[in-house]
């Protein structure tokens, strides 16, 4: 008796369960198929307001504002747009999961149900045969209703996906349009400029058009030089040696944009409250978020507000300010400044050096030569920067090419430019979307490589010519860290998607992943053993290279957006709050020292002569014994 009360009341669980879950699966299977024949009627991106707007700028050409205006729009179209993509993929794994509880649930009531023994052929009536009968045709509706949704969600999803790219090419070449015609030159000649009018010219005013006509030339397709014409390009002067790379920091995250220092003596312990081993420290005039770059006894910063950008000298011996150069007024410059994220301001890419010459790019797409002294030698305009946080993305030098990763919402491109001339040596178009990650030099012991991370691929070109070697489609959303490399293994990362190791043997192929851990601002780095990643918030995590096993997790304090970088036997890392983090490169974690700045930092530091370059909120620190 107890037996049948108890298999009652799961029964009746088992119809409330599956009763409820049909009920949400009917509501799924509605708006499904609603949304579908709302984005088949109307065209969300193609709203009034962007028409209206469109029609104002063809009346009105010359309205910057405006047209900032009408991208910004596009851009939170495009927002809506990947939330309802989001969306309409939730809803169909919620459906196909709710179709699996209430199969599971009638399954187990046909189980514990009990038979009802069969009536005699002369008084059985057709009572129970109908009911069977209505129940199939109660499935079988059920289940072409599940189907037929799941169908609708797919092509939802994709006639989402077609209608976004188009509406945004369109939008683009709209507003293209209307500027190349204030230029005078007519859309179809931009295919047929020659390959140094692809960006702005030298910095002689007399050789620049207005500023509307460099947007429009910039907006051309890109123009792929040959491996002949590349070689040409190229400055006759010398570019540095490796041992001269070796001893500076020329670049973001060291030599090659790696993360790894070849150098060793650097100091473990200093106090910023109470001066020691702070060699000197110096107010920064203007902020900004890039890491210091060293040349012998000069270091480097940029730094930009609204009304100007500026390059810095400074002594690394006393801290003095030798030279600041303001470089402002790069002919092309947008009159309107972009619009940028506060944690990522106008002058966030990490400037490089040759040795001969340094460079600096900021958010207006402003891209400078300076001499050793101080003095412009080129300047160009690379067009308004097209994404929503502004451009971060770090400069690299390869022997005398000057490389700029432009993964910009449209155009996406790396570029090189001939560093003594500025004329451009290869300019390479890629298929992805927007990226705030910088460029990393490899040498695979073959060949050297320039590997890119941004969604949807991590890829590979060669420095000298701009070709593609290879690329795996293995990472997505907003990408802002930097690959790691050791050891023949390429280390990608990005928050909200996964971890990826990729061994690159012929062809390039991932042995390893993983979702547990991962970083949207700081960039990883590795050893021929072990991997460090370092979260946004906090999280250090240090993983077997090869196998991906995960040896331990040391929770800081505060977040973090400064890259790790190893220095012979340990790691360093900052947090925001100042504090650096010190520890063994090992497979235990073993603490060297957690020293303060006294001030907060984002930036990534640099080292170079025994000592420590760190940029801080304020001022900029030197470190040593």
């Amino acid at each position: 008796m107890e037996n049948t009360k108890s298999k009652e009341q799961t029964r009746k669980l088992l119809i409330r369960i599956a009763s409820i879950s049909g009920i949400v699966a009917f509501i799924l299977c509605i708006l499904i198929i609603a949304n579908y024949i709302q984005v088949k009627r109307v065209d969300p991106l193609n709203t009034p307001a962007m028409t209206v707007m469109l029609e104002r700028l063809k009346s009105n050409p010359g309205d910057d504002a405006l047209r900032t205006e009408i991208r910004e729009l596009d851009l939170l179209s495009r927002k809506a747009f990947f939330t309802s993509q989001w969306q309409i993929r939730t809803g169909g794994y919620i459906l196909l999961i709710c179709l699996l509880v209430v199969i599971i649930c009638m399954k187990w009531i046909e189980m514990i149900q009990p038979k009802i023994p069969p009536h005699p052929e002369q008084v059985r009536d057709r009572f129970w045969d109908d009911r069977k009968t209505n129940q199939r045709w109660i499935i079988y509706t059920g289940i072409f209703l599940v189907v037929g949704s799941l169908i609708l969600a797919f092509l939802t999803y994709s006639e989402i996906g077609k209608t976004l790219q188009d509406q945004t090419v369109s939008t683009e070449l709209v507003i293209d349009s209307v500027v190349s015609t204030i230029s005078g030159q007519p859309q179809t000649d931009q295919h047929t400029a020659p390959p140094d009018q692809t960006t702005s010219q030298n910095i002689n005013p007399d050789n620049h058009p207005d500023s509307q006509s460099v947007t429009a030339l910039t907006t051309a397709p890109a123009i792929k030089q040959t491996a002949e014409q590349s070689a040409s390009a190229f400055s006759t002067g010398q570019y540095p040696s490796r041992k001269e790379i070796l001893d500076n920091s020329v670049t973001f995250r060291g030599p090659d944009g790696n993360g790894v220092v070849y150098r060793k003596n650097f100091p473990v312990s200093w106090n910023g409250s109470t001066g020691a081993n702070i060699k000197w420290k110096t107010r920064i005039p203007l902020p900004g978020y890039n890491s210091p770059i060293v040349w012998n006894d000069m270091v480097f910063l940029s730094g930009a507000n609204s009304s100007k950008r500026e390059v810095y000298c400074f002594d690394a011996n006393s801290g003095k300010i030798l030279w600041q150069t303001d470089v402002s007024a790069v002919p092309g410059t947008p009159s309107a400044i972009p619009k940028v994220d506060r944690e990522t301001g106008l002058a966030a890419p990490t400037m490089t050096t040759d040795g001969q010459r340094v460079y600096a790019i900021f958010a207006t797409g402003d891209l400078v030569a300076l001499d050793m002294s101080g003095k412009q030698l080129w300047a160009k305009n690379l067009g308004m920067p097209k994404n929503h946080y502004g451009h971060s993305s770090s400069l690299i030098m390869y022997r005398n090419s000057l490389i700029v990763q432009w993964d910009q919402s449209q155009g996406a491109s790396v570029k090189a430019f001939n560093g003594e001339t500025g004329e451009m040596v290869w300019n390479t178009p890629r298929p992805v979307r927007i990226s705030w990650a910088s460029p990393v030099l490899v040498n695979t012991g073959n060949r050297m490589e320039l590997i890119l991370s941004a969604d949807p691929n991590v890829a590979s070109y060669d420095p000298a010519t701009g070709n593609e070697l290879w690329k795996l489609n293995c990472i997505y959303g907003e990408v802002g860290s930097s690959i790691a490399y050791a050891n023949g293994i390429v280390f990608a990362t990005n928050e909200y998607a996964k971890l990826v190791a990729i061994k690159l043997e012929n062809p390039p192929h991932i042995i390893w992943e993983s979702t547990d851990y991962l970083s949207d601002i700081p960039s990883p780095v590795a050893n021929d053993k072990y991997l460090f990643l370092v979260t946004s918030y906090g999280a250090i995590v240090c993983y077997d290279a090869t196998t991906g096993e995960e040896y331990w997790i040391k929770e800081v304090d505060e977040n973090t957006y400064a890259s790790p970088v190893i220095v012979d036997d340990r790691v360093y890392q900052m947090d925001k709050a100042g504090v650096m983090h010190i520890f063994k490169a090992n497979k235990v974690f073993t603490s060297i020292g957690e020293p303060a700045l006294g001030e907060g930092s984002v930036c990534t530091p640099a080292f170079a002569g025994g000592r420590i370059y760190i940029r801080g909120d304020q001022h900029l620190y030197c470190i040593g014994k």
